[in-house]
């Protein structure tokens, strides 16, 4: 359980990156700014909110779609894996446009990609730093 909020966190931060340096990526907290009063504490809460959309879409639906376009990431030496990433980041924002909390994202290319790009990144150096998992 522990692992898994520590994955949440991650994901938060890494949303924040990725919302921060791409202007066409943005998070709606203005729904969690009115239900904690407070505009720091709901931006916080709506990050992690969709750390945890983020992290349920990774763990349920990118396995079967990595899975299935196994051989198209293997003809292009693994660089399918950013399309992969860049779809999964779209269909958070399908799924968060359901909730009073949303993740927006304007493009495919250039946003998508590029997001799915830092958020690798970001993800990989706080994942480098903060092991996820226990050594026993």
């Amino acid at each position: 359980m522990l692992r898994f909020i520590v994955r949440v966190i991650v994901n938060a931060v890494a949303l924040a990156a990725a919302a921060w340096i791409i202007p066409g990526i943005s998070v709606g907290s203005s729904a969690a700014s009115q239900a904690t009063g407070n505009d720091s504490a709901g931006t916080v809460v709506a990050y992690l909110f969709i750390g945890l959309i983020f992290g349920i879409v990774n763990a349920v639906v990118r396995p079967i779609i990595s899975f299935l376009s196994v051989p198209i990431t293997c003809l292009t030496l693994g660089l399918f894996a950013i399309v992969i990433n860049a779809a999964m980041l779209l269909l958070i924002s399908w799924l968060s446009s359901y909730t009073p909390i949303g993740l927006h994202v304007d493009t495919f290319f250039w946003d998508a990609v590029l997001g799915s790009l830092i958020i690798s990144i970001v993800s990989a150096l706080i994942g480098w730093v903060v092991p996820d998992r226990h050594d026993r």
